[in-house]
């Protein structure tokens, strides 16, 4: 279901472009929207979440297809944590299809997918890794990066149980939106991913944009 926003960019607390491969982090309060704009089209924003009081409570991707019955992301889905909480509650979406399954690009999965000689080229792991050994606040790990969100990402599960990474139904100017639930960390990796077609083998940057309660 495609439901457009109702937010005000102008009324925006926050508008910032995170560049192509590049990683973004910040923390959302409660109540307060958050926008993922793709500013080009075709482009994955790999995401991740976290109690930001108790990172330990983060986003559970079984948890949250296990409570919706539903493999893809839409409006009206809500996050759920590895402790059952609801983290944040999808509100607008003009895309229609956001992934839990493919997971984030690393060294390892590039030389595996691709071929040995991919395996140095830049991945959306070291750009979660390169945040959190910047950020001294939350005191986070390369144990605390778990499975993740692709937000604009196609990935079909074919009749044999399979998954396919496929062309991206996104188009410049598409965007999902989040109420947060709970305060919550948000770290991003805007994927930088060439090998295959979720950034039609071209990265590009994404606006990130946030609204403070009832700023409509």
């Amino acid at each position: 279901m495609l439901v457009e926003s109702r937010m005000d960019i102008k009324k925006a607390a926050v508008s910032e472009i995170c560049a192509a491969g590049e990683p973004w982090m910040k923390e959302i309060r409660k109540g307060q929207v958050l926008r993922i704009l793709d500013l080009e089209g075709n482009q994955a924003v790999d995401t991740l979440f976290y109690n930001a009081h108790d990172p330990e409570e983060r986003y559970s991707a079984i948890d949250t297809i296990q409570c919706q019955r539903n493999l893809y992301l839409g409006v009206g889905t809500k996050l759920i944590s590895t402790e059952g909480n609801p983290m944040l509650t999808i509100v607008a979406d003009n895309c229609g299809r956001h992934d839990t399954l493919g997971g984030a690009c690393a060294q390892e999965s590039n030389t595996v997918r691709y071929s040995l000689d991919k395996r140095f080229m830049h991945a959306c792991r070291d750009n979660f890794m390169s945040a959190i050994q910047h950020d001294h606040e939350h005191h986070m790990s390369k144990r605390d990066i778990t499975h993740n969100i692709n937000f604009f990402m196609n990935v079909p599960v074919t009749p044999e149980g399979k998954l396919t990474f496929e062309d991206g139904i996104s188009a410049p100017g598409k965007y999902v939106e989040m109420r947060a639930e709970m305060d919550v960390i948000c770290l991003i990796s805007n994927c930088p991913q060439l090998n295959n077609p979720c950034n039609a083998y071209n990265p590009t940057p994404i606006r990130l944009l946030i609204w403070d309660q009832q700023a409509k």
